[in-house]
């Protein structure tokens, strides 16, 4: 048994690494501007810089949470953090693009391996249920504080000492983390010892996804790469399924019962992120090369979007008791889509000042921040016996989507210096709005089609 006062070094260690692995999805958009002036990169490098963290982290989710059922996830939990550090380190020294985008995706399988296992870590070393229901709201909501903060701590650093701090803030905080995990004892044995990992599954998975991502981000340059890659990720793709059918332990093991309803809540939340992180990769570069703001008000400006992610999640819960989870995200994607159709407004209408923007804003973040708290618990409630499950499946599905959307909108929206860049962003949020209406009657029609399905 952990002592108390270990226990809780090793909470704040475990929630500081995942408050991490959030914060780098959302605290290098502020600093994408800078990065783009001084490594001299597009709008596609600019993409990969982002993408290059999220397409490894959505890959590998579900098997390094396997390989630490099978290992232990203290041995998973160590590995991820050394590689996030040391990934940091290059980031942070990078001397150009290439390097950047190749340290993120080290960094980003870093992530990987560190987020299932924290939570798993937590609950392990918990000495009761009430004790463990604490841990887990702790770590919950530090993980939730991560989207808020990340830009503004990306404003602050990147106005304060350029856009290489960004990633230098990561190395002593792991360094920390590091020490009480490092001490933690070994557990007797593995979890689940019998389980084999289905390596050739999570190859697949991953393969899929950086030829799809690759292929959003080269189509403007070159059409014929981007359909080649398109048709490999196809086949990827494919090749994932058939091995999910055939092997014995797959990385989604869903009962038959439960895949219609994990499948829709998943594509909610697919879209969702789609939506939110293509739009919030294109807001941070229009707030400081369109409309030439600071990076730290640039930062500022995107928290009425974030805000109510962390602060919606009590609320959303209890409003999801009273009329039901997939209600509750059908109405948080109609709230979504309202800001959306305002945020394209204030950026066509140079009337519009900065305070219709941040209500606009304000909107768009309470959509979210009612929707993903409603979209996960819906998830989690299609296989009860199995919430790892689903919670794995639910959160690979939510960082594709995030992966793809930033993949589309710098595909379609261009260089930030071309004509019609904030035409173009104007109405990719028009195209949001109209995909969360979408999300919003998918979720509406979920139950009665559930319902209809015969025993």
């Amino acid at each position: 048994m952990v002592r108390t006062r270990s226990r809780w070094s090793l909470t704040l260690a475990l929630c500081g690494g995942y408050f991490l692995v959030l914060l780098d999805v959302t605290v290098v958009n502020v600093a994408l501007p800078e990065i783009g002036a001084q490594l001299h990169a597009g709008s596609a490098g600019l993409a990969w810089v982002v993408d290059a963290y999220s397409v490894p982290l959505a890959g590998l989710l579900l098997v390094s949470g396997a390989i630490g059922d099978v290992v232990g996830h203290r041995r998973v939990v160590l590995l991820g953090m050394v590689g996030f550090g040391v990934a940091s380190v290059a980031c942070a020294l990078a001397p150009t693009i290439g390097v950047l985008v190749a340290a993120r995706a080290v960094q980003g399988v870093g992530a990987a391996l560190m987020l299932p296992g924290t939570l798993a870590l937590l609950v392990e070393s918990s000495p009761d249920a009430t004790g463990r229901n604490s841990i887990v709201g702790a770590w919950a909501a530090i993980g939730g504080a991560a989207l808020p903060a990340g830009p503004v701590v990306g404003g602050i650093l990147v106005q304060a000492a350029g856009w290489r701090t960004v990633f230098w803030l990561s190395v002593p905080i792991i360094a920390l983390a590091l020490i009480p995990v490092v001490r933690l004892h070994r557990s007797p044995q593995p979890r689940r010892p019998q389980r084999h990992v289905d390596r050739i599954g999570a190859v697949l998975l991953v393969t899929a996804l950086v030829c799809l991502v690759t292929a959003i981000i080269q189509v403007r340059e070159s059409g014929l790469t981007a359909a080649i890659l398109a048709i490999a990720a196809a086949c990827a793709l494919l090749g994932f399924l058939a091995t999910e059918r055939r092997v014995s332990d797959p990385l989604l093991p869903v009962p038959r019962s439960s895949r219609r309803p994990l499948g829709l809540a998943c594509l909610v939340a697919g879209l969702m992120n789609f939506c939110a992180l293509g739009g919030l990769f294109l807001l941070t570069q229009i707030f400081q090369d369109v409309h030439r703001l600071s990076p730290l008000m640039a930062g500022a400006l995107t928290l009425p979007a974030m805000l109510p992610l962390p602060l919606l999640g009590a609320p959303a819960a209890k409003l999801a008791s009273r009329i039901g989870t997939w209600r509750t995200s059908a109405l948080g994607a109609a709230i979504a889509a309202a800001g959306a159709v305002g945020i394209a407004f204030t950026l066509t209408n140079t009337a519009a000042g900065y305070i219709v923007l941040a209500f606009f804003l304000a909107v768009w973040g309470t959509g979210l921040g009612v929707l993903t708290p409603a979209i996960v618990t819906a998830a989690l409630a299609t296989t009860p016996t199995a919430p790892g499950l689903a919670s794995g499946a639910s959160n690979t599905a939510r960082q594709t989507g995030g992966a793809l959307g930033i993949a589309v909108f710098a595909a379609i929206a261009g260089s930030v210096g071309s004509a019609g860049f904030a035409q173009h962003s104007a109405a990719l949020f028009i195209a949001t709005a109209v995909i969360f209406v979408l999300a919003g009657v998918i979720a509406f029609v979920a139950p009665l089609q559930l319902r209809r399905r015969p025993s």
